[in-house]
């Protein structure tokens, strides 16, 4: 029997639906529930072009035959119509007993990969209603497994049994939870009757009264088949791919900003030498004319040291000596030896290069020569600065040590 293939968008919507599975169970919750919520934006139209919904394959046994039908939204499509023995038996095509699939030789491409599940009829079910506290909605099944010999005529061991939450009553906050039970008398002939089919389903629901299914799953969670896509090997090894580049790009944009960074870092260093350097420069540079600057000055404050020494040769008699000549700050100190040192505070008075010219301490004689040796002083005449230094050097001192006179 030949069955249209599914179409490019299905393809892709089934991708997307699976990849809540391919996930860890907390992430692909999530992103199952983000990825469904964003479709029902859109038109019926486009959200069955992109697959979105797969919906699940169910098989219902009818006597002899098998009817294979799909459930998407709440539309539900009839496939086929086999019969049991036939298929069980491998008297279909010669291709189902070459595959692990009895169904695959029936099914079109692509929907060979939908879950699974066994439709029982609404007849082989027991529905009870009760109310449980909120607090029960997530672990239901577990709370109701206690409530089975309470609800039905079975004991827990002999029914397979799921609940689903019709709603919250407003009055108490309760939920109000249906339990579904089947005997196992009634569901194990029908697993039977599928044979090797019934280790990959992925779940057992009950009709409802009009033939939908009630939406449960009468199969323990440890015997549920989880539908593996053939594509995880390969979308693993994309995603490691991806995160092994992601992480080279990383790496390399941090040694460009490494890189980028030592070369600003020996730019700055080579810019701070030369700051350093000019700084120190012109530091220098500076002292030295602040020097020459005071040296000037001071130059300009006080008479040439040559014109002191040509106006003291001028006005010292021929019979006075120098011993030493010293020229301090403004002090003018004379040392030598003189026959009348008395009088040479008269002879040094009255000139324009120094002022009060007195003899400093007494007349001492000098056997040798026969002169008194004198020690005499003056202060240099100073004018004032147009401007006064900032900082005042050592003061510099001018000796001039005079020949002695010759011996008599």
């Amino acid at each position: 029997m030949s069955q249209r293939g599914p179409s490019l968008g299905e393809r892709v919507g089934g991708r997307l639906s699976h990849l809540g599975a391919r996930l860890q169970p907390g992430a692909g919750g999530f992103v199952s529930w983000w990825g469904h919520a964003l479709a029902t934006w859109l038109p019926p139209g486009m959200r069955r072009t992109l697959g979105f919904g797969r919906g699940r394959l169910l098989l219902q046994v009818d006597g002899d035959d098998l009817q294979l039908r799909r459930e998407r939204a709440d539309e539900v499509q009839d496939l086929a119509r086999l019969p049991l023995a036939g298929l069980l038996g491998g008297a279909l095509a010669g291709e189902s007993a070459r595959s692990d699939d009895p169904l695959a030789p029936v099914l079109a491409n692509g929907l060979e990969d939908l879950p699974r599940w066994l439709l029982l009829p609404a007849a082989s079910g027991l529905r009870r209603r009760m109310g449980l506290p909120a607090a029960a909605a997530e672990r239901l099944r577990d709370v109701v497994g206690f409530e089975i010999d309470r609800q039905t005529p079975f004991a827990a061991d002999a029914v397979a049994f799921d609940a689903r939450v019709l709603g919250r009553r407003e009055s108490d906050g309760q939920l109000d939870v249906e339990l579904v039970a089947v005997p196992r008398q009634v569901l194990d002939p029908q697993l039977a009757a599928l044979g090797p089919l019934a280790s990959g389903l992925a779940g057992i629901d009950v009709a409802a009264a009009d033939g939908t299914a009630l939406g449960v799953n009468l199969l323990p969670p440890s015997q549920r088949r989880r539908q593996r896509d053939p594509a995880t090997v390969w979308n693993v090894a994309l995603v490691l791919l991806a995160v092994v580049a992601v992480t080279a790009l990383l790496w390399q944009l941090l040694d460009n900003r490494r890189a980028a960074a030592a070369t600003l870092e020996q730019a700055i260093a080579a810019q701070a030498d030369a700051g350093r350097r000019a700084a120190a420069q012109r530091q220098q540079l500076t002292r030295l004319v602040e020097g020459q600057a005071f040296l000037d000055r001071k130059r300009a404050q006080r008479p040439p040291t040559v014109e002191v020494i040509d106006e003291l040769t001028r006005r010292l008699p021929d019979h006075t000596y120098l011993e030493k000549l010293s020229i301090t700050d403004d002090q003018l100190m004379l040392i030598g030896l003189s026959s009348k040192a008395a009088g040479l505070i008269s002879q040094l008075q009255g000139a324009r290069q120094w002022r009060s010219p007195a003899l400093a301490g007494a007349l001492q004689p000098d056997p040798d020569s026969g002169r008194d040796r004198f020690t005499l002083t003056a202060n240099l005449a100073v004018t004032a600065a147009a401007n006064q230094p900032a900082a005042n050097p050592p003061a510099a001192t001018e000796t001039t040590d005079a020949p002695a006179p010759p011996a008599r």
